[in-house]
């Protein structure tokens, strides 16, 4: 018997001060039986840093055809495909050809490492490709918070989140290891 996804309902409030974007969103996030909390918490700050109203979750896990999250115009193009992870130099290219710009969070400390060092130069030589590493330190405290129903209020300013759920509050700076040449303008 093949086991059914958990469901998680999440309340996001987000002022990006950076970005002059303040929006609320109520997801409902379907985790795939293999992601963890950790993962789960991943995307929720993927989506908490490129938060936009057209800004969607997709199966994730459960489709190797589409991001994690992705971003899509009304005309139908894909704006923003975003990886979680360590995706592969043929999956990111795979996103490129989809979208006009992929965005990649790696949160897995060693691992992320590694896959930096083994592709980092062939990422860096990709246009319209950023890649953001998350900090094990804040990513661990806020999956700490991780429940069926989340409220989140995250605020950016210069550069810095302050994640808070009412009771517990996360400073997180996400570490640039790679932006293109249009992610300032874009940001």
């Amino acid at each position: 018997m093949a086991l059914s996804a958990t469901i998680y309902k999440t309340r996001l409030n987000v002022s990006d001060l950076d970005r002059h974007y303040y929006g609320a969103h109520a997801l409902t996030i379907a985790c795939h039986p293999s992601e963890t909390p950790t993962r789960l918490m991943a995307r929720l700050i993927a989506f908490i840093d490129n938060a936009h109203d057209d800004l969607a979750m997709t199966r994730g896990l459960s489709n190797d055809d589409e991001p994690d999250l992705w971003l899509q115009a009304e005309d139908g193009r894909t704006r923003l495909w975003i990886e979680l992870g360590e995706p592969s130099l043929k999956r990111i290219k795979q996103g490129l050809s989809r979208a006009e710009r992929v965005r990649i969070y790696p949160y897995s400390p060693r691992s992320a490492e590694q896959w930096w060092k083994k592709l980092g130069a062939d990422v860096s030589a990709l246009s319209r490709v950023e890649v953001w590493n998350l900090p094990a330190e804040p990513l661990a405290a806020l999956t700490e918070r991780v429940s069926r129903n989340l409220a989140l209020d995250a605020t950016l300013m210069e550069g810095e989140w302050l994640i808070t759920d009412g009771t517990a509050s996360v400073s997180l700076a996400l570490e640039p290891w790679h932006q293109s040449d249009t992610s300032a303008q874009q940001r």
